[in-house]
């Protein structure tokens, strides 16, 4: 009785240690007598043969992100640059990870960074900078091709640094600051060119319009006016041609009159503005103008 007793309780320990519980995101390559099933045993509680009979690996089937270490590459143009990446991997067939490779998390690293290393070689280093998009996207059809064999689909491949040397940074800052300078110039002349063309349509409005010339130099004088102890040079319009002209002559004269006097009076208002606002007129001439005008 005891003996049975004694068998019953081997037999429910073994069955008990032939328990097993997987994760969600766990799977199982059983081999029973050495031989994978085919049926992968996960997740929640699985019932395993005891003393030997059934073995399993393990499988996490999340996505893994494989950092991929610095590597030296010489690009198309021999330029030494150091170039870093990150891998993103899950396991799309335990079966075949297991089965097909001995270690497919190194095995996938060290191809992903062959791989890398051949791309990046065969281009340029402007390339390589401005297209990282394309030659993520070259490793990872790559590496998918490859790695499919042993059961590893590769998510995405993102390029993580690019380490230029001392003098290539040195030599693409002189090429920048160039560039600048010279988008600098460009829109300079642009509006060189801008500004000649509205100066050139304003000369052919005052030509087929004298009187704005005058009304423009009244404006000019009015702003210099504005600016304490300015000295004012006035240009007289002299046409040397017809001076011979008695008619013209008086005109000129009446002209000119005219055109003293409205100099004296803008230069009579300032003067005022100037004794409103309390300032010192130091030209001895016109304050005693002021004084007779008061």
């Amino acid at each position: 009785m005891e003996l049975i007793i004694g068998a019953l309780a081997v037999l429910g320990i073994s069955l008990i240690t032939g328990i097993r519980v997987f994760r969600e995101y766990e799977r199982g390559v059983v081999f029973r007598m050495g031989r994978a099933r085919k049926d992968l045993a996960g997740p929640g509680m699985v019932f395993l043969l005891p003393f030997g009979i059934d073995r399993t690996r393990v499988v996490d089937t999340r996505i893994q992100a494989i950092q991929i270490p610095p590597q030296e590459v010489i690009t198309r143009d021999n330029i030494s640059i150091v170039v870093g990446a990150v891998v993103y991997a899950n396991v799309a067939s335990p079966r075949h990870a297991i089965l097909e490779v001995e270690e497919f998390l190194p095995a996938t690293l060290q191809l992903a960074a062959t791989t890398l290393r051949a791309v990046v070689g065969k281009k340029e280093l402007d390339d390589i900078l401005a297209n990282r998009e394309g030659i993520n996207a070259e490793v990872r059809n790559i590496l998918d091709t490859r790695t499919e064999q042993w059961g590893v689909e590769i998510t995405a491949i993102e390029l993580k640094d690019i380490e230029l040397p001392q003098e290539m940074k040195r030599a693409m800052a002189r090429q920048a600051e160039a560039e600048r300078e010279r988008r600098a110039k460009v829109i300079a002349a642009d509006g060189e060119v801008q500004s000649a063309a509205k100066l050139a349509e304003a000369a052919r409005m005052i030509a087929a319009t004298p009187a704005a010339l005058q009304l423009r130099l009244y404006q000019t004088l009015v702003e210099v006016s504005g600016e304490a102890r300015s000295t004012i040079v006035f240009p007289l319009p002299i046409d040397f041609s017809n001076m011979g002209s008695a008619a013209h002559g008086a005109t000129n004269a009446a002209h000119m009159q005219a055109m003293m006097q409205s100099a004296v009076a803008m230069a009579g208002t300032e003067e005022q503005k100037q004794l409103a606002d309390g300032q010192t007129i130091s030209d001895p001439l016109a304050r005693a103008k002021a004084k007779i005008g008061r």
